[in-house]
C-alpha cells in the first residue's frame, strides 16, 4: 500500500503596512472635542487660579486627555496634547501652530474653558503613523 504525501499550499505573506486608517479608527475631531470639553469642565469648574498649582494642573489635564484618546482606539495615531492655563485678567492671548501633515488622515482639536479666575486652552493634534 502506497501513501502519497499531500502538500499543503504555502501561503504567501502579505504586506502589513497601512497607508490609511480604517474608517472606524479614523481620528474624529467632533467626538474628541466633546470629550476634551467635558474633561476641562469637570476638572476646572471649581478651581481658582493659583500660580503654584497651575503647572501640576496642566500636567494632569494633559494626561487625562491623553488617556481618553487612547481609550477611543484611534489605531496607529500619535497624539500631541498641549494645555495652557492662565490667569483671567481681561488680556488677550493668541496661539498659533503650524504642521506639515496629511489632511486626509491628520487633524487637530482645540477647546477653551474659562471662568472668572482662569482660562484654559487645550490643543490636540492627531497624526496618523505610517
Amino acid at each position: 500500500m502506497e501513501t502519497e504525501a499531500i502538500e499543503e499550499p504555502v501561503s504567501k505573506p502579505s504586506n502589513t503596512y497601512t497607508i490609511r486608517p480604517n474608517y472606524k479608527h479614523k481620528f474624529r475631531p467632533a467626538k474628541v472635542k466633546d470629550d476634551v470639553h467635558a474633561i476641562l469642565t469637570e476638572y476646572l469648574k471649581d478651581k481658582r487660579y493659583d500660580k503654584d498649582e497651575v503647572s501640576e494642573w496642566t500636567k494632569e489635564l494633559s494626561e487625562l486627555i491623553k488617556k481618553r484618546l487612547k481609550e477611543m482606539e484611534f489605531h496607529r495615531y500619535k497624539f500631541v496634547v498641549q494645555v495652557i492655563i492662565g490667569e483671567q485678567r481681561g488680556e488677550g492671548v493668541k496661539m498659533a501652530a503650524r504642521c506639515f501633515w496629511d489632511s486626509d488622515t491628520d487633524s487637530t482639536v482645540n477647546d477653551i474653558f474659562m471662568n472668572d479666575s482662569l482660562f484654559c486652552v487645550a490643543a490636540i493634534f492627531g497624526v496618523f503613523y505610517y
